[in-house]
């Protein structure tokens, strides 16, 4: 089989596979949580108030889980690097156009643009791994490439924030373009073609569609896509109105970056112990678990948000919980979901990433609009979602779970 090579002489290894993964997904995640400590000041030079201002957000999710549809089955034809390019292209061309704006409507146009056409930056890294290694063992790299992914919503808020030391809101576009320009030379110089010339498919809109309907309808993988989804969604949610959630109704603005760093953490720190287990254990027992676990502090949630007088150090705590329990539930879902699929990785992943994205941006913007100045929408939010994913992964169990471990091999 034959690979496009690239300029470095040393092959690309495992760690610094896990590295450009993680940080190429973290593009998107950086687009996003950079800019949350700005939404006041954005809102104010762009006329946007109120629940508004989280359009911004939620207009990019929804754009990038609508445009993951395309890149996969690109990809499965002209290659994983030449796709990640136009990807990549995309990304710097409109952050900076981003950074230009004098409109708010215009804005949100731009990010539509923007999560649609660079789609492939998050679609296309679990299509690349799936192409090397699959079970368990793809579990146990994607929890890897997660722990570091989840450094940057970690540390953007506070990057966004030492931004606007310096600058205005736009700065942060630009600080968005120059981490593209970094990860395409990056890819550029190092990153192999990982298609195998054999598995290249053609451009086939029937083949296309048909490959993309059988990775989100067999049954063994559909409910962990719809469970990742609806539990995600409630991280949206979260994502979506954390800035008005912690500054407003708890009063700690100035607090905020850290307090998303510390829940953002929590998600790091729980992928990097799944790392530790999943192979041990199985993605399916580790993830059954910890979803159980959620449903039970969702609940708990529930319970302090009813409360006329809860406080921000009752809320905290649980929510970086129940995100550290998603770093258990999130890569070894979507490795449970990608595994039958070698020989359609990337319009599996497409396909997959499309059903998981747009669920989850549209019911993430729907819980972050119906902030009511409390906790109590958003924790009714992730116990009801974590319930119905539970629903969904009895579903392709067969009513059967902690099931045996996954076969490694690709």
């Amino acid at each position: 089989m034959t690979r496009t090579k690239p300029l470095g002489s040393a092959a690309l290894g495992e760690r610094e596979l896990i590295w450009m993964m993680a940080l190429l997904m973290a593009c998107q995640a950086f687009s996003i949580d950079a800019m949350l400590p700005a939404l006041d000041e954005m809102g104010r030079a762009l006329g946007a108030t109120g629940n508004d201002r989280q359009f911004v957000i939620g207009i990019y999710l929804l754009a990038a889980g609508v445009g993951a549809l395309w890149p996969g089955a690109m990809a499965d034809r002209f290659g994983r690097r030449p796709i990640l390019f136009v990807c990549l292209a995309i990304y710097i061309g409109l952050s900076l156009a981003c950074a230009m704006v004098e409109d708010y409507k215009t804005l949100l146009i731009l990010r539509f643009a923007q999560g649609f056409g660079s789609a492939g930056i998050a679609a296309l890294p679990p299509a690349i791994i799936r192409d090397r290694v699959g079970g368990d063992r793809m579990a146990r790299l994607m929890s890897l490439i997660f722990v570091i992914f989840l450094l940057v919503p970690a540390i953007a808020p506070s990057i966004g924030q030492a931004i606007l030391i310096f600058g205005d809101w736009r700065l942060i576009f630009v600080a968005m373009a120059a981490l593209g320009v970094v990860m395409t030379l990056w890819i550029w110089a190092r990153l192999p073609e990982s298609l195998h010339e054999e598995m290249r498919q053609p451009i086939l809109p029937r083949t296309i569609f048909w490959n993309m309907v059988s990775a989100v309808t067999l049954r063994e993988t559909i409910g962990y896509t719809l469970g990742s989804a609806l539990v995600f969604g409630g991280l949206f949610g979260f994502i979506n109105s954390s800035q008005q959630l912690i500054g407003e109704a708890f009063g700690a603005g100035d607090m905020f970056p850290m307090i998303f760093a510390f829940c953002a953490g929590s998600m790091a720190l729980a992928n990097w112990s799944n790392s530790r287990i999943v192979e041990r254990f199985g993605a399916r027992r580790v993830s059954h678990t910890a979803l159980f676990v959620f449903i039970a502090v969702a609940g708990a949630q529930l319970y302090f948000a009813s409360q006329p007088d809860e406080s921000l150090w009752t809320f905290v705590p649980l929510m970086a919980l129940n995100m550290s329990l998603l770093g258990f539930v999130g890569a070894n879902f979507g490795s449970i979901a990608m595994q039958p699929f070698l020989a359609i990785a990337g319009a599996a992943s497409s396909a997959q990433t499309f059903l998981r994205m747009t669920t989850g941006s549209v019911l993430g913007a729907y819980i972050g609009y119906a902030y009511d100045g409390t906790a109590r929408p958003l924790a009714a939010a992730l116990l009801v979602t974590a319930i119905i994913s539970l629903a969904f992964v009895l579903f392709s169990e067969r009513g059967e779970l902690f099931g045996e471990k996954m076969p490694d091999e690709a």
